[in-house]
Formats: C-alpha cells, structure tokens, sequence
C-alpha cells in the first residue's frame, strides 16, 4: 500500500480505484487509521465511524451537505445518522464486505472539511 500520511489519503481519490483491488487486511487498518482523527474500528472491524459535533442544527446540516458534495464526487457513501447537534458518519465497502482503502479516503476528507471549517 503506497499510503503513508494522511496527505497521501487527501491525494487519493475513490473514484481512481477498483472495487477488486481495494481489500485491506488488519495491519493496514490500523495503519491507516492512524492518520484520521476520532474515526474508531466498527461492526466487527467492517466498518469505521466518527461522531461529529456540532452548535446547532444549521452547523449540523451544513456539515451534512458538504459531506454529501464530498461523497457524490468520491462516488463512495456513509451511513449517516443526523440529529440536533450531531452526525454519526459509517464508512463500509458493501461489495467487499468489510474495510476498503476506499472507507479512509473518505475519511481523511471529512477530518479535512471539519479542520477548515473549524
């Protein structure tokens, strides 16, 4: 795997890669999870989730559509779960049934959205 910072991650691009080729196994997971922030191992390690949050609900929608911007460009998408102040992001790789390098790009795009955003 050519990834070795988070740089390398915000370089990426989902839409570059094949569905086949993506797999990772567990030391690259934790490789890569390393260069995100707060995104945890989730479902059995088939999934990764971060808990944003925010001051209002218009903060909160806010960050909604710019993720969905972010994520229709990726052609790769979350599972989103949205309440007041909060919004609870899973990334998963439905056709390889698990964790794909696909799920940290997407990642280290919602880290980069939240850090210039502020």
């Amino acid at each position: 795997m050519d990834i070795h910072s988070k740089q390398d991650l915000l370089n990426s691009s989902c839409q570059d890669l094949s569905d086949d080729s993506i797999t990772i196994n567990d030391d690259d997971i934790s490789q890569l999870l390393s260069h995100l922030e707060n995104w945890e191992i989730s479902d059995g390690h088939k999934s990764i989730s971060r808990l944003f949050k925010f001051k209002n609900y218009y903060q909160t929608i806010a960050f909604v559509n710019a993720s969905a911007w972010i994520v229709h460009d990726e052609d790769h998408h979350p599972e989103l779960n949205v309440t007041y102040n909060k919004c609870h992001v899973h990334f998963s790789t439905h056709s390889v049934n698990g964790l794909s390098i696909k799920d940290f790009i997407c990642a280290a795009k919602h880290d980069e959205l939240i850090n210039r955003t502020g």
